[in-house]
């Protein structure tokens, strides 16, 4: 199949909708960020991006601590609209209905309403063109303990995570497997494989026949 090729984009797809959440439990605020991920897992450290004219830029130096709230399919008309109004106008907590809970290791806000939360120390910015990237140590991880089994493990699956891509909101799909699953043997019987060559007819390096 022919590819095409095009300039230069952020086309990474998909990508989380998250809802960071700033400030304190005074003052605080909620920006939709999809540009996120993780750095390391030791220590676990993770990343937001946010262009320096947004209104919670100024929250995020000064207090340099940040919330990130997983979202879900229930959450998703909050995620979108906290990323399209400005919390200089708007008390976004108070709008979306969405209740602050104090965080364990940092002064920003938990969204209660989250699945799970993330919480977040940055430990240095790095200015990379339109956006500022706020790399920080993850301190704490609270849940909403509906999620966990009986062995205390978050199940992921419960939390109808959503996802975005390019200007919309997935909700995810069916699960195709598990990390590792490709060394499955049950699983390997099923791809196609190269067929074998004939020993009498293998490619010499200049590629005559053997």
């Amino acid at each position: 199949m022919a590819r095409l090729n095009f300039k230069a984009g952020t086309l990474a797809a998909p990508l989380p909708a998250v809802m960071v959440s700033v400030g304190d439990m005074e003052n605080s605020n909620i920006i939709t960020v999809a540009w996120t991920g993780i750095l390391s897992s030791d220590p676990p450290r993770t990343y937001i991006s946010v262009r320096p004219s947004r209104f919670s830029h100024g929250m995020l130096m000064e207090k340099r601590e940040f919330v990130i709230n997983l979202t879900n399919e229930a959450l998703a008309l909050a995620t979108d609209y906290v990323g399209v109004y400005t919390g200089a106008k708007v008390d976004k907590f108070e709008k979306c209905g969405l209740t602050k809970a104090e965080s364990h290791e940092v002064s920003a806000p938990t969204i209660a309403e989250a699945p799970v939360s993330l919480e977040c120390k940055v430990f240095d910015v790095i200015h990379s063109g339109t956006h500022d990237i706020f790399m920080a140590d993850i301190v704490n991880v609270s849940c909403d303990e509906s999620l966990l089994d009986e062995k205390g493990r978050i199940c992921f699956e419960r939390a109808k995570l959503i996802a975005y891509s390019h200007g919309e909101y997935y909700s995810l799909g069916r699960k195709l497997g598990k990390f590792g699953y490709s060394t499955d043997k049950k699983n390997r019987s099923t791809e196609k494989r190269a067929p074998k060559q004939n020993k009498k007819s293998r490619s010499g390096k200049d590629g005559t026949k053997k």
